[in-house]
């Protein structure tokens, strides 16, 4: 009988403590999700940068769970993950730039796309959108150029480790395998290698449509929201801020446009460490395109080129020349016609001109 009620008091003990504790840990997520940053997260210093950074980003009017979540939202890993910072933080376990993941990364990057819909399925569309297995397990590229520990600058810059804790072997005959399966259909380029999400600028808000300035004259270039991530230094460095190319064609020095955006560009698609044009992944335009900016022709998410022609070649024209019809593509070793080096008498015929005799009287 004593066993009984002590069993019984012990029961309703616990359930009332576990009923009390679940009610005061649900109050207690629930005032953290809801609060403002400089109650939660930014109390811990470590992460006072990035909310610092945020609060004066264009995402600033965002709360900092609907892009990183929160300690539930992948379930226990989440809850694993963010236990173990308030674990470094007790331990003084202390950093004073917090770095995400590549796993992180890739866990914001989902996010984006709740918000960035087109830019996203752009981005999906397009060589970007590349993954780690069709980057270090091409069969044509491995074999004629051996892999190493530089493309992990362009080709997995958030990647945690080097190209040994990737790839297998690091030789030109391969066969070649990831060493972790589970990277083979992930991003190697995710959206932040050319944004960086906490860059400064102002929302979007509607225009003022009584002044024709706020709808177009005045409306903010696309160039502030370009970034380069340095995997070396684990930078972002804004476009503008990054080395105008100097390009050679021998002796020539070669025009190259000034457009920011294009410096973005030639951090990847780079000549070799001479400079000369057409070398390495150098895609710089020459001949009748000198001087374009790379965006005169690709859209800067998808990479699509495909109507670019058609802008400046009408089907129509006084040449008489149906650019949607000719073989262009940079892609086809034996195409007579590619658009990043092709000259005028490439397209059109030179007639000569003979000389005819002057008749006298």
């Amino acid at each position: 009988m004593i066993m009984t009620r002590i069993s019984k008091f012990t029961l309703l003990t616990i359930s009332a403590i576990l009923i009390v504790g679940t009610v005061a840990f649900s109050s207690f997520y629930n005032y953290w999700n809801t609060a403002s940053p400089d109650k939660t997260c930014s109390s811990c210093h470590e992460i006072g940068q990035s909310v610092t950074s945020q609060a004066k980003s264009v995402h600033r009017n965002l709360k900092c769970k609907e892009c990183h979540g929160t300690a539930w939202s992948n379930g226990l890993h989440s809850f694993e993950e963010k236990g173990m910072m308030v674990v470094n933080h007790l331990k003084n376990k202390r950093s004073e730039n917090i770095k995400m993941s590549d796993e992180q990364l890739l866990e914001v990057l989902n996010n984006c796309r709740r918000c960035h819909t087109t830019e996203y399925a752009m981005w999906t569309s397009g060589g970007h959108s590349v993954d780690y297995q069709h980057i270090f397990l091409n069969l044509k590229h491995n074999s004629t150029e051996q892999i190493n520990f530089d493309c992990l600058r362009c080709h997995g810059m958030f990647y945690q480790g080097t190209v040994r804790d990737l790839v297998e072997p690091l030789n030109i005959k391969g066969p070649w395998k990831l060493k972790d399966g589970k990277l083979a259909a992930l991003p190697a380029i995710p959206c932040m290698a050319c944004h960086q999400i906490h860059q400064d600028g102002t929302p979007q808000t509607r225009p003022d449509y009584s002044n024709p300035k706020t709808t177009f004259y005045l409306r903010g270039s696309a160039v502030s929201k370009v970034y380069f991530y340095d995997r070396h230094e684990k930078t972002e460095y804004p476009v503008a801020d990054l080395p105008r190319l100097n390009l050679c064609e021998g002796e020539r020095k070669v025009k190259v446009s000034d457009d920011p955006i294009m410096r973005n560009c030639i951090q990847c698609h780079a000549p070799n460490a001479q400079h000369q044009a057409g070398t390495g992944d150098d895609k710089t335009p020459r001949g009748v395109h000198e001087g374009l900016s790379c965006m005169a022709c690709h859209l800067p998410h998808s990479n699509n080129s495909r109507n670019s022609c058609v802008s400046c070649h009408p089907a129509i024209s006084n040449c008489n020349i149906d650019v949607t019809k000719m073989n262009t593509s940079y892609a086809d070793s034996k195409s007579p016609n590619n658009i990043h080096i092709v000259s005028c008498n490439d397209c059109h015929k030179v007639i000569k001109q003979r000389k005819v005799p002057t008749i006298r009287n």
